[in-house]
């Protein structure tokens, strides 16, 4: 996986007033840190910093972070994000080194189609959005495949059931469901209707209909 080059500014104040100001230029304030080195507050375009992150591999995008002339391989981590608009405030750049095994969290993406569940008039119901594994930073993939082909209606897939690419290990737990065939959900909500028809009334309401008219004589 190649890596993408982001200039980074060193020097920045420190102090929620001056940051607020940064960001209001559009930048973002950050920190470069591992390896032993001492954590070095940056600045980021935000503009630079997201194209940076829109490829297929997003948070597990190589990046060459470039500081003061000299590059370092780092990835974006513990990204923080303004509540309300859901903008960059804060990211660390974490330095890592081609030939070590990091850990790093993948989406997981469902492929092929559940046709017995489709027939079944079945719902395909995703649980499992990530997994958790480790890698050589160009080994990470952008995201891990599951082959839902051969669900069927009352049947689950695992964890266990995805095939990892080589070089890389799993840290998730094998047992977790990751997809599961769901029965219809009409014919659910249908007997649940049907059920409640089925119910007794009330004794308060029932008697009246029960009883007979009183004769004349």
């Amino acid at each position: 996986m190649p890596e993408i080059t982001l200039t980074a500014e060193t020097g920045r104040p420190t102090g929620s007033r001056p940051t607020r100001r940064l960001r209001a230029e559009g930048k973002i304030p950050g920190v470069v840190y591992g390896h032993g080195a001492d954590p070095l507050p940056v600045t980021v375009g935000a503009r630079e910093f997201q194209v940076a992150l829109s490829g297929e591999a997003g948070l597990n995008t190589l990046l060459a972070l470039r500081v003061d002339g000299t590059d370092h391989l780092t990835l974006a981590r513990d990204i923080q994000r303004h509540p309300v608009r859901n903008v960059v405030t804060h990211v660390d750049f974490l330095i890592v080194r081609r030939d070590e095994v990091i850990s790093a969290e993948v989406p997981v993406t469902l492929v092929g189609e559940a046709i017995e569940v489709a027939h079944g008039d079945g719902v395909v119901e995703q649980q499992l959005f990530a997994l958790h594994l480790k890698a050589k930073p160009a080994d990470i993939p952008a995201a891990v495949e599951l082959d839902i082909s051969a669900l069927t209606i009352g049947a689950t897939l695992h964890v266990s059931d995805i095939s990892l690419p080589s070089g890389v290990q799993l840290e998730s737990d094998l047992e977790l469901p990751v997809v599961a065939g769901l029965p219809p959900r009409v014919a659910a909500v249908a007997a649940g209707e049907g059920a409640e028809e089925g119910a007794e009334a009330p004794a308060g309401e029932a008697a009246p209909a029960a009883e007979a008219e009183p004769s004349g004589d």
